[in-house]
């Protein structure tokens, strides 16, 4: 029977049949998860859920969170977590692998987690931080815009 190779996922692909590879979800990124990398991924998604009303959702490799726009990700890996944090400063830790600048207003923040025990402050801090970043972005609040000057 015809049919082909899908050139992203590589599984074949019978003629007729409906594909798409690019649609993922949450399940289909943990399912491969150790215990220990699960435990620590549902822990990580309940400390974002009580942070407040959100989407959750998987894209491409990643699962994201966002309010109006994604304030965090996480990316599976097959030894650990790798948690992305949209900041408006920059913080220095141990904690944190490495950050730069992914805006003129937001700093990204990577974060590996191995365990449940690492989601808790200051990560879950630096969560509600970034999810509150969005009612208040860096550099509107009490900023005189440039123009004329008043007489």
């Amino acid at each position: 029977m015809p049919g082909h190779e899908c050139y992203h996922c590589k599984q074949w692909i019978e003629a007729g049949e409906a594909h798409d590879c690019w649609t993922t979800t949450e399940q289909a990124l943990t399912k491969d998860l150790s215990e220990d990398l699960r435990d620590a991924w549902e822990r990580l998604r309940e400390a974002v859920v009580e942070l407040g009303e959100q989407r959750i959702y998987a894209s491409h490799h990643s699962i994201m969170f966002a309010r109006k726009t994604c304030y965090a990700f996480v990316r599976p890996k097959r030894s650990f977590l790798e948690l992305v944090i949209f900041l408006g400063r920059t913080v220095r830790s141990a904690k944190i692998r490495r950050a730069a600048r992914s805006s003129k207003t937001k700093v990204y923040h990577v974060v590996p987690i191995r365990h449940r025990d690492e989601v808790e402050p200051p990560i879950t801090d630096w969560l509600a931080e970034a999810y509150r970043l969005l009612d208040d972005p860096p550099g509107k609040a009490g900023k005189a815009r440039p123009g004329k000057k008043k007489r």
